[in-house]
């Protein structure tokens, strides 16, 4: 059964706002990452927060320094809101969220290591 648009645009607002509100939790608890927290080590996404508020500051220095695949964020969430299909052909999208995970994966590595 496919669903009308205004209960697709509800789900996709809630979504977006439970989101939002475990992100700021755990920005402004202290918390900031579980993984770190839990495990002593930084994850992938550490350090996200903070490159997107510098970003939007529009110090893009500070924002690469705290994460370098900050920009990625914006095109994960239009994924989102498109259901996985932003792109023409479907490779294309695989490409790109492959991209963005070789991306993660290296800028992980490298907070690692530095």
């Amino acid at each position: 059964m496919k669903k009308n648009k205004k209960a697709y645009v509800r789900e996709k607002l809630i979504g977006t706002l439970v989101f939002i509100l475990i992100v700021a939790f755990m920005y402004f608890s202290g918390i900031h990452c579980i993984v770190r927290r839990i495990f002593g080590i930084v994850c992938p996404g550490c350090g996200l927060t903070r490159a997107i508020l510098a970003a939007l500051r529009l110090d893009l220095a500070a924002a690469f320094g705290y994460n370098a695949m900050f920009w990625s964020v914006p095109v994960l969430y239009l994924y989102y809101l498109k259901d996985g299909r932003l792109l023409p052909k479907k490779w294309m999208d695989y490409t790109l969220l492959s991209l963005i995970a070789v991306g993660f994966l290296g800028n992980w590595i490298y907070m690692l290591v530095k």
